[in-house]
């Protein structure tokens, strides 16, 4: 602050590199103050003459001293206490024109009987603090790991202006919603996620820095993202429609951040949800510096009148005309207070998500830095008898697992004392954490092991090969089980899921095998995540849940058994076969179905399986759909258990 009549010019009052203190303050800003420093007084100055007896052991001490710091020029020179006393030394500064008063003096002891003395003067050492003083001023913290790495592998997208990153944004939020239902699966999930991958390619055609290879890439992963969403508009299973909305979400991720390996991949999910909400404030400025600075509240207004005039004389129309009433009522859905904040969560999400992709694919994150190469920290007395262990171990199951394969029902009466069915149920479950737990094993080995020695490279070859290859033995015992089990007992559409992850097991162990020859598995998180895909289009294919109802129609018809009650409980899927099935059994495995479908679905909520279920029902007629009395009547068929 410049000096004023009332805060007059401060001039340092010490020589120049003499020691001081400055305190640092904080002020309001516009608040007037003093800077006041206080010079140092020497220490070796100050150090008082200690007297000691002679008759006890030499001990360094250090008296006392009491300084006051002047407002002077310069500081006098500090006295020395005679060595006769054992008094403290009082230190004061000599008075001049503007000193402050004297301390008062201290008033002498009492006399005390001398006795030898012997005099231990030692100069105190200068004062450290215990932390370095800083000087005052305003301090940045240090960067965290997130601003390191984004500094470095992810910086932000360069200021852009123009209208194609706004409309990408708006298409998001206007896909979502319009065509994506939340009460139904149904065509309208593809259509919408359709829409955002359009208006985000829209808006990153020119700007993004990705080479041709790495678009394809990204262009495979959206795709097969579009690809899991059609199947909720041909299959109506929850657990298929559930797996197959992940499995889009988690490509999508790859498709706007990328990732080839482990870490990269885990890093897109998390990054992706980040960048939908960092890039809020860049998407802003496009709008701050297009051509035209009032456009966003023009278009608002221009969209807030449109919609007031539909409503004004779509209600006018509706009132005069039945059958054009009818149709904006199968167009336009209810407007509740429910489905406001339904349409306002939709458009939020759909605009993130498009926020998320424009602001990563414009300037994408290096995630090839996060793929670094394992270490090799376990040598071969730390890794390799517990990996032979375990190789004969799996050795002697598996020995086990061929008897039983090939000696058939016999074998297992006369050894385990169970029946076939009661073998085949038992140890399922235990044979997949096996076979999880293998692959992390084998992951682990594979990165952490050494293999800087041909020995040690040859040793961890056979080990993992012979690891691989009784892996792949036990999942196909756990699948005979689960086979046989499903075969005697019932067929389910979670069943036939966890066997079709049991089978991406088996050849994801293939898969590692192969990669061992030539110590090259960088491809096979990303191989992995397509077989997975590859897996959901298939069971889709399949129609599982259709499957599942013709198999136990099937075995019904031979043994009289059948479990009506989860039969009830399927969805649409399933109704044709369920169809065939004779009374009383299949009025009740209709009830829930038919109940189901009494509501008929708007356009952007079409779905095959629906669709044909309404169609075999209509062929059956109401009669044929039964209720809870004809699912009691059906217990006398049930199995495993009844239900009374």
């Amino acid at each position: 602050m410049p000096p004023t009549d009332a805060i007059p010019l401060m001039v340092w009052p010490g020589t120049e590199g003499e020691t001081a203190w400055a305190i640092p303050i904080q002020i309001p800003s516009g608040t007037r103050g003093y800077a006041l420093f206080v010079p140092m007084v020497p220490a070796q100055a100050s150090a008082p003459a200690v007297t000691k007896p002679a008759d006890q052991p030499e001990k360094p001490a250090v008296a006392p001293a009491v300084t006051a710091a002047p407002a002077a020029t310069t500081a006098p020179p500090a006295t020395t206490a005679p060595p006769a006393t054992t008094a403290p030394a009082v230190v004061a500064p000599k008075p001049t024109e503007t000193a402050t008063p004297a301390p008062r003096a201290v008033p002498p002891p009492s006399p005390q009987p001398l006795k030898p003395e012997v005099v231990v003067t030692q100069a105190p050492q200068p004062y450290a603090p215990p932390h370095p003083i800083r000087p005052f001023g305003t301090y940045e913290r240090p960067p965290t790991p997130w601003q390191t790495f984004r500094k470095k592998h992810w910086p932000a997208p360069k200021e852009a202006k123009g209208w194609a990153v706004p409309a990408g944004v708006l298409a998001g939020a206007l896909g979502f919603l319009i065509f994506l239902p939340l009460n139904r699966v149904g065509i309208g999930w593809f259509l919408g996620w359709l829409v955002l991958t359009l208006g985000v390619a829209f808006g990153v055609r020119q700007s993004t820095d990705l080479p041709r290879r790495e678009r394809l890439v990204r262009s495979g992963w959206a795709a097969a993202a579009l690809a899991l969403l059609l199947i909720l508009a041909f299959r109506n299973a929850w657990w298929l429609v559930t797996f197959s909305v992940l499995g889009a979400i988690g490509c999508t991720a790859l498709a706007i951040v990328g990732g080839r390996q482990v870490r990269s991949i885990l890093f897109s999910l998390v990054a992706a949800t980040w960048a939908a909400f960092a890039g809020i404030p860049w998407v802003r400025r496009h709008l701050k510096g297009s051509r035209s600075p009032g456009i966003a509240k023009r278009t608002f207004f221009s969209i807030a009148l449109t919609v007031v005039v539909l409503l004004v004389f779509g209600a006018l129309l509706s009132s005069a005309d039945g059958a054009f009433s009818q149709l904006l009522d199968d167009v336009i859905p209810d407007f509740a207070i429910g489905s406001i904040f339904q349409w306002i969560f939709l458009a939020v999400a759909g605009g993130l998500l498009a926020v998320s992709g424009l602001y990563t694919l414009t300037a994408p994150p290096a995630t090839s830095s996060l793929d670094t190469e394992g270490k090799g920290r376990l040598g071969l007395i730390e890794w390799a008898p517990a990996c032979a262990a375990l190789v004969l171990l799996f050795a002697g199951f598996v020995a086990v697992q061929f008897t039983v394969l090939f000696g058939g029902r016999r074998h297992v009466l006369q050894t385990a004392g169970l029946s076939y069915s009661q073998y085949a149920r038992s140890g399922f479950w235990q044979l997949v954490a096996v076979t999880l737990l293998s692959l992390a094993l084998i992951a682990a080995l594979a990165r952490w092991a050494k293999r800087d020695q041909p020995m040690e490279r040859l040793l961890l070859r056979v080990l993992l090969g012979l690891l691989c290859a009784l892996s792949v033995v036990i999942v196909a015992s756990a699948l005979s089980r689960m086979w046989e089990y499903q075969r005697v007992y019932s067929f389910t559409g979670e069943r036939i899921f966890v066997m079709s992850s049991e089978m991406l097991l088996g050849v994801i162990f293939v898969l590692i095998a192969v990669a061992g020859i030539k110590w090259q598995g960088k491809w096979i998180p990303g191989t992995t995540v397509a077989l997975a895909v590859l897996m959901l289009l298939g069971l889709a294919a399949l129609d599982p849940e259709g499957y599942v109802a013709s198999r136990n129609a099937a075995r019904y018809a031979g043994s009289g058994k059948i479990d009506a009650w989860y039969l009830r409980a399927l969805s649409a899927d399933a109704t044709p076969a369920l169809t065939k099935l004779p009374d009383p059994v299949r009025r009740c495995t209709l009830s829930w179905i038919a109940e189901d479908l009494k509501s008929p679905d708007p356009w952007y909520a079409w779905n095959l399986g629906r669709q044909r279920a309404r169609e075999a029902l209509a062929e059956l007629g109401p009669d044929a759909i039964g209720n809870q009395k004809d699912c009691r009547s059906a217990d006398q068929f049930d199995l495993p258990k009844t239900r009374r």
